[in-house]
């Protein structure tokens, strides 16, 4: 490992703004920057990032395996979309290039169970350039770690539920769409609804075809049980919409919410599980009104019961500083596609990162 850690950042809008900036304030170097947005390829990653990030040019995404071979960074962290299927190039391009990689997609904390064909092709192609890729972001703490950090002062559990609330404005484009903001019930019933009314068959089908759309909390069930040790008998999903009684401005989607439209949805996923352990999860994300606020929960039912609950939490803030943070376990990994859930417990990093890489 070199004496300073060397990053690629792939997506330059504000949560890459966030962990370009953290990943230097812990001694990393920005060698390569990539941005889909035209207005950003071509610009100064010093000017861009309001940071002295030296001669760094942010490049189009089409060229990312020759700045690889140019610039040889030691990770790349992706902060682009949600899906496994969105950002498979960008980690294949990675993967095939030998660089480490660490994303916020939600799907990509744990998307065996959502995506396995995407997953074992990244993961054989990981294998073969010698480098580990993986996702995590707030969704790692806010469902699964609380309860990871808290489960060891409890004898017996019966059941978790873990909750977060926040606001879609924070996140995108992207994010606002796919909790359904703008539309109208029938719209949200056929876009997204209607693809939890099916049976379990017919789920495990689109699933192994690739077909399947996870709510954010269908991976983190499967990341808690996957540290839990536990295993999985049956899993099932409901996407609800949810409105307002008035017009409420959304600030991404740059556009009012007319009353009677959705200003997004609650996702609500349950985990039966062979040792008997239930764990439901639900993430409600919306555009906020006045007064609202995030907030993240996570109970455990049993002996004793525990209440973990965190107001306010900076969760954009929350999810880059947790990305930065993983980078040496990331490096320090065995090759291949490996989850947050077989690394160390996370760690605040007081050091540069360098320090903490093998």
């Amino acid at each position: 490992m070199q004496k300073k850690l060397r990053f690629a950042q792939y997506g330059c809008g504000r949560m890459g703004k966030h962990t370009a900036c953290y990943a230097n304030d812990l001694g990393g170097e920005l060698v390569a920057a990539f941005d889909h947005n035209p207005k950003a390829a071509g610009k100064s990653a010093t000017e861009h990032f309001e940071r002295d990030f030296g001669d760094v040019v942010i490049s189009g995404s089409e060229n990312i395996e020759r700045v690889f071979a140019e610039t040889k960074p030691d990770i790349c962290i992706i902060t682009t979309r949600s899906l496994m299927k969105d950002v498979e190039e960008v980690m294949m391009a990675c993967a095939n290039s030998g660089v480490n990689a660490v994303t916020t997609c939600e799907e990509a904390i744990f998307p065996w169970n959502s995506s396995p064909s995407i997953t074992e092709r990244i993961d054989r192609a990981a294998k073969a350039g010698n480098c580990t890729i993986t996702g995590t972001g707030a969704n790692e703490t806010q469902y699964g770690g609380i309860f990871a950090l808290y489960g060891g002062n409890t004898h017996k559990t019966d059941k978790i539920y873990a909750q977060a609330l926040y606001n879609v404005d924070d996140y995108g484009v992207a994010l606002a769409r796919g909790h359904g903001v703008g539309l109208s019930p029938e719209e949200f019933e056929k876009e997204i609804a209607s693809a939890d009314n099916i049976s379990d068959e017919e789920r495990n089908e689109l699933i192994e075809n690739g077909e399947f759309l996870p709510s954010y909390v269908w991976n983190t069930n499967g990341w808690l049980c996957d540290y839990l040790g536990l295993t999985v008998k049956r899993q099932t999903q409901k996407c609800i919409p949810q409105y307002s009684g008035r017009d409420i401005e959304s600030r991404t989607m740059q556009q009012i919410i007319p009353a009677g439209k959705a200003i997004g949805m609650s996702a609500v996923v349950t985990t039966e599980t062979e040792e008997g352990i239930i764990i439901e999860a639900e993430c409600r994300g919306i555009v906020y009104g006045r007064g609202e606020e995030d907030v993240n929960q996570s109970i455990s039912y049993g002996i004793p019961d525990s209440n973990v609950t965190v107001t306010k939490p900076a969760t954009v803030e929350n999810t880059c500083a947790t990305v930065v943070n993983r980078i040496p376990d990331v490096i320090n990994a065995p090759a291949g596609f490996v989850t947050t859930s077989r690394m160390p417990a996370l760690k605040y990093r007081v050091k540069d990162l360098a320090l903490y890489c093998r």
